[in-house]
């Protein structure tokens, strides 16, 4: 069997035992302070390491911030296609008398063909007015009210006096005098 380098060197003479011991401690601590090495540098990460981090960290939220528009632009395809398919099932035919109900739509004064029929349930509160691609339809006032909740701007008008209870309220405590001739 061959002897270690340590055992011939003593053998030899040429070390004492004080001096073999003192080189096997310097030798852990060197390991010792090999194996530390890398946590250091775990726990203080270095500016190319920062700059990484943070490249990474700018990406993502950008990665995010377009994940997020993306899907509400889904999201709102989604509610526009649902409106369209609402309106077309449940359209009324609009009235073939010649004429026009007007109506204001943001700050323009907009029109659509009407009856007798369809004027009065407007009045009633049973229908509404719905924007469907660059025309408006006659929708009934539940399909109104489904459409209300996916777009609150795809309603255009229903009477108000139907939402609102009635719009002479305030004035019923008031009697008309007899006499009025108008």
């Amino acid at each position: 069997m061959s002897m270690s380098l340590r055992d011939q060197l003593l053998q030899a003479g040429l070390v004492n035992e004080k001096q073999t011991r003192e080189a096997e401690r310097q030798q852990q601590q060197q390991q010792q302070e090999r194996q530390k090495l890398p946590k250091q540098q775990r726990s203080r990460p270095s500016e190319q390491q920062l700059a990484v981090q943070q490249a990474q960290q700018a990406k993502l939220a950008r990665d995010q911030e377009l994940n997020r528009n993306k899907q509400h632009k889904a999201e709102r395809k989604a509610r526009l296609a649902q409106i369209r398919q609402l309106i077309e099932q449940s359209r009324l035919p609009k009235g073939d008398t010649g004429e026009y109900y007007n109506f204001v739509d943001g700050n323009k004064i907009r029109r659509i063909a009407v009856d007798a029929s369809l004027r009065e349930r407007l009045h009633r509160g049973e229908i509404a007015i719905a924007r469907y691609d660059a025309g408006y339809e006659w929708v009934p006032a539940a399909t109104a009210a489904r459409i209300r909740e996916r777009d609150e701007r795809a309603i255009v008008a229903q009477d108000s006096a139907a939402d609102t209870g009635h719009s002479d309220d305030a004035y019923q405590a008031f009697g008309v005098p007899d006499d009025l001739m108008w």
